[in-house]
């Protein structure tokens, strides 16, 4: 199921991408673009890590409220807080490299894409 929400992210970074060429160039497309992969590639990052942490790791009886094979509140919290440095650090990176960054495109891939994981994991449990 994470992979689906990454999915989905992939997708509206592309949609996203595509609505800012068209309405206003080039220019703006491509920051929609990076603002929203800027987002969606540290969660395919987490994702995968999750994944290949589950399967890694041994099984615990211990861990009340956690599925076997899954990882510990505190790798997922570290995990979180590495995805967060990840897309602040991408996000500097983009607005110091690129002088001709369209703003609002930029802003307008981020929101998308941080929006649409709840709207995808909403979706998947109808």
């Amino acid at each position: 199921m994470m992979f689906r929400v990454v999915l989905a992210q992939f997708i509206a970074s592309l949609v996203v991408a595509a609505l800012a060429g068209a309405v206003a160039g080039l220019h703006a497309a491509i920051s929609a673009l990076l603002g929203a992969l800027a987002c969606s590639l540290p969660n395919g990052l987490f994702a995968l890590n999750l994944a290949l942490l589950g399967r890694v790791r041994p099984p615990r009886s211990s861990r009340e409220g956690l599925a076997p094979g899954s990882p510990g509140i505190g790798v997922i919290l570290i995990g979180e807080v590495c995805k967060v440095f990840l897309m602040v650090g991408l996000l500097a990176l983009i607005v110091r490299s690129d002088k001709g960054v369209v703003w609002p495109a930029l802003i307008f891939g981020v929101g998308a894409v941080l929006l649409i994981q709840p709207v995808a994991l909403a979706w998947r449990q109808r």
